[in-house]
């Protein structure tokens, strides 16, 4: 028997989170074309299709890219506003799967669409077939482009000789696009005897997640049937499918689980119907995340790829008896070690001499790369073979990953399990052990919620985006550098400063650059201290969401989409300040704006990117007939000191709805406060006159002419000089306050001190505060003391009666 095996690499790592029901999103922006089906939503490979794009703002479509080689675009036809044509030829040899495809028009990008590409010919679903006992009957060995409505339910029907096994497969998830998890189908396939009797069925399953497939293999020579629909009898008029149905082998594991760049791996496909064949897959000679490898026999050749790593990590298989672990065999780090928990109840231990003070990171894939059933527990024990730490699932997927610190020389113990206790064959895993290095990984910053950036450049106008850096290890000044932008563009790189996670970027284009697009990557780069310290860009998109808008189908590229789109019908400019803004200061920034004729729209203004610390005001516009506007902007008491970038992004109507540009960037400097106050608590009464002595520190020279204003003063106060000017030697400024005695009694915490110094045509300012200002009744006049009256002669006082006495005491007094 002949195997062979075919691989393509994966410029993208597709992701699924399980989640069901609702999600909100907000919608495309406006300008933007969106393509929302595809119809057919594959091709077969060798052979010339004609694809529709079907959406909303087509009718300017110009041309198509592809993320991967092996499809060529032979003609992009517009043929409305909702429909484009495009006439493709997928490469003979171009192996199976899914491919990224993205639709660009001269005002846009649309939104990244995945097509199938298959080796078994192509048929369309032909209604009614609903009923069991009317299906609609296909030969084997062929894929199905269908549409599964609300409570639809398709049947198609083949013929089987015993000892046949036939593999159905479905892509429903996998071709849907929904960030409101609307449209789109999750699949149910079943495969069904004479009977009616289900054979074999799938709802979701390891390897294609949230799709599935089924294995059947014929006892004896009859027709047998297969089922498709919802999951939960939904479905929609977009709830298209492919289904591939045939003899073809259906590989649910290879093991292990990947191996180094420009070497063979010596591999046991683990299939379908659970019997294994041996395989030997020659790997490329870079790094992959992912890489997919494609089985073909004398049956057929598989509709997708499973999925192994490549890098340069040594590895080690695992040795049965490995379930001790004070008994693991000794295994090389930094490493790879392979595996699979075969059997329930089964655990995997390796064993590696580790360095005391040396930080080692381990991380487990299975699930989320592998596309193994594996839930995976982790554990790592110190030489005593005492836990020292744990995982389960980790950063938001179900693999493992941690990192410790080695507390002492010796040997230390890996060991892997399934949470449930689980095992089988295709419980396949792989288990990289290495030393983290310093590094950067860049992303472009999402501007419209779930929507993966793109970025348009008008023709003689400027665009920018904001690159986000996640650091590891690395806390250093990045740099930028763009590769593979389209004809006629350039950027703007700004160093992203120490410790910030993000910054923006400019993309110009000339004047007589013409429409195209291009994919991009961006690299980034350490400082002059750390050289070595690297990274480029990958950007996530998310394709369909479920409930809570978590993600149930997303995939990954490493290159992102830039097109050179229409005109502005403007110009903007935003004026460089020649002065700082300081901390706890505030400055108004201009724009001023060209209107060509015919054009005389608002133009509503917004930051890309503000520096830390620093607020802008996003709620300015130039109206009609206005040419200019002042956009205030304050930096608060801990602000970042340096020179930071700003850019603002101008929003207006277009033909095709709301279109952005951007201004040209300023470079702002932001500075140290000048002057430190120290507000008294001060004190005065109704009708009266007081003064406020406020002590200031200079903290630093200063160039220009220099003012304390004190504002905030309350109602029924005034100051008859509220403005004073102060030198270098100025150590307290004083404010006379007069108080009308209609002012309101009470505490007032509203005094501010506003500093302005003047510099040329520009004035720096400076705002602090609060002080307090109390406002008291006067007290009541004193009143003088009644006078005393005289007293009046008294009579004498006449004796009092005697007190009659009782019998007793008057025996007493005779004796």
């Amino acid at each position: 028997m002949k195997l062979k095996t075919s691989f393509r690499p994966l410029a993208a790592a597709m992701l699924v989170v399980f989640s069901f029901s609702m999600s909100l999103c907000q919608t495309a922006f406006a300008t933007l074309p969106v393509v929302t089906s595809l119809e057919p939503r594959g091709v077969v490979r060798g052979e010339e299709t004609v694809v529709q794009f079907k959406g909303t703002r087509l009718s300017d479509a110009s041309e198509v890219l592809c993320d991967l080689p092996g499809i060529e675009i032979l003609e992009v036809k517009a043929v409305s506003n909702a429909v484009t044509e495009v006439k493709l030829r997928a490469a003979a040899d171009l192996t199976p799967g899914l491919y990224p495809i993205r639709l660009i028009t001269k005002s846009g990008i649309a939104n990244l669409r995945l097509i199938g590409v298959g080796s078994m010919p192509l048929v369309t679903e032909v209604e009614p077939n609903d009923d069991f006992a009317a299906p609609q009957k296909i030969e084997l060995n062929c894929t199905i482009d269908g549409v599964v409505k609300r409570e639809d339910v398709d049947h198609y029907q083949v013929q089987l000789k015993a000892g046949q096994t036939l593999n159905v497969e479905i892509e429903g998830i996998r071709v849907a696009n929904s960030l409101r998890n609307q449209n789109i189908l999750d699949p149910y396939v079943a495969i069904l005897d004479e009977g009616r009797f289900e054979v074999a069925s799938s709802d979701d399953s390891a390897l294609l997640q949230q799709d599935g497939f089924c294995s059947f293999t014929a006892p004896a020579d009859g027709t047998y049937s297969i089922l498709v629909r919802d999951s939960s009898f939904l479905g929609s008029d977009l709830g298209g499918y492919r289904l591939h149905v045939g003899t073809f082998p259906r590989p649910v594991a290879i093991i292990p689980g990947g191996g180094q760049p420009s070497t063979v791996l010596d591999a046991q496909l683990v299939l379908s119907d659970g019997t294994q064949r041996s395989a030997k897959i020659p790997l490329p000679s870079e790094n992959y995340p992912q890489w997919g490898v494609t089985t073909e026999d004398e049956n057929g050749v598989t509709p997708s790829p499973n999925w192994i790593r490549v890098n340069e990590l040594p590895v080690a298989m695992e040795q049965e008896p490995n379930d001790d672990r004070t008994k693991a065999p000794v295994v090389a780090v930094p490493g790879a070690y392979c595996g699979v928990i075969d059997k329930p109840g089964d655990y995997d231990c390796f064993t590696f001499e580790a360095k005391k003070g040396t930080k080692y990171r381990v991380e487990v894939f299975a699930r989320n790369v592998l596309r193994s059933p594996l839930d995976a527990v982790l554990n790592v024990f110190n030489p005593k073979h005492a836990t020292l730490t744990s995982s389960d699932d980790s950063r938001g997927r179900i693999d493992p990953y941690l990192e410790f610190d080695a507390q002492e020389d010796g040997n230390h113990t890996v060991r892997i399990y399934d949470h449930l206790r689980g095992g089988g064959p295709t419980y396949a895993y792989r288990i990289e052990v290495s030393m983290p290095t310093p590094s950067v990984n860049l992303t472009l910053k999402e501007l419209r919620r779930d929507e993966a950036q793109v970025v348009e450049v008008p023709i003689g106008g400027s665009t920018a985006m904001v690159v986000t850096a996640t650091r590891d290890r690395y806390n250093g000044e990045v740099n930028l550098s763009l590769d593979g932008l389209p004809a006629g563009v350039t950027a703007t790189t700004f160093p992203m400063p120490a410790g910030r996670p993000e910054v923006p970027v400019i993309l110009s284009a000339a004047p007589d650059a013409k429409h195209n697009a291009s994919l991009y990557t961006i690299y980034a780069k350490g400082d002059d201290k750390n050289p070595l310290v690297g990274g480029k860009l990958s950007q996530h998109h998310k394709l369909v969401l479920g409930q809570n808008r978590r993600e149930m189908w997303a995939y990954d590229t490493d290159r992102a989409a830039m097109a050179v789109t229409d005109e502005v019908p403007f110009s903007l400019e935003l004026i460089q300040p020649n002065t700082p803004i300081v901390r706890s200061g505030s400055k108004n920034l201009l724009v001023k704006i060209n209107k060509k004729e015919g054009f005389d729209e608002r133009v509503s203004f917004r930051t890309l990117y503000n520096p830390p610390g620093v607020s802008i005001n996003n709620s300015r516009y130039i109206d009609k007939g206005k040419t200019e506007i002042e956009i205030p902007i304050t930096a608060n008491s801990s602000a970042g000191i340096g020179t930071w970038p700003i850019i603002f992004v101008a929003t207006y109507n277009s033909k095709t709805g709301s279109a952005t540009t951007v201004t040209p960037p300023i470079m702002l400097e932001v500075q140290d406060s000048i002057f430190k106050y120290e507000f008294p608590k001060a004190a005065g009464e109704l009708g009266t006159e007081v003064s406020i002595a406020i002590p200031m520190e200079i903290l630093r020279e200063y160039e220009g002419e220099a003012e304390v204003q004190l504002v905030g003063i309350p109602a029924g106060v005034t100051s008859p000089a509220a403005t004073q000017k102060i030198t270098p030697e100025s150590k307290n400024v004083v404010f006379p306050l007069v108080i009308d005695a209609a002012a309101k009694v009470g505490k007032h915490k509203t005094l501010n001190c506003i500093a302005r110094i003047k510099v040329g045509d520009e004035t720096i300012v400076q705002t602090n505060g609060p002080g307090e200002l109390r406002i008291d009744k006067p007290l009541p006049p004193k009143v003088d003391a009644p006078k005393a009256e005289e007293k009046k002669a008294e009579a004498p006082k006449q004796p009092a009666a005697p007190k009659p006495l009782s019998r007793l005491e008057q025996l007493r007094q005779k004796k």
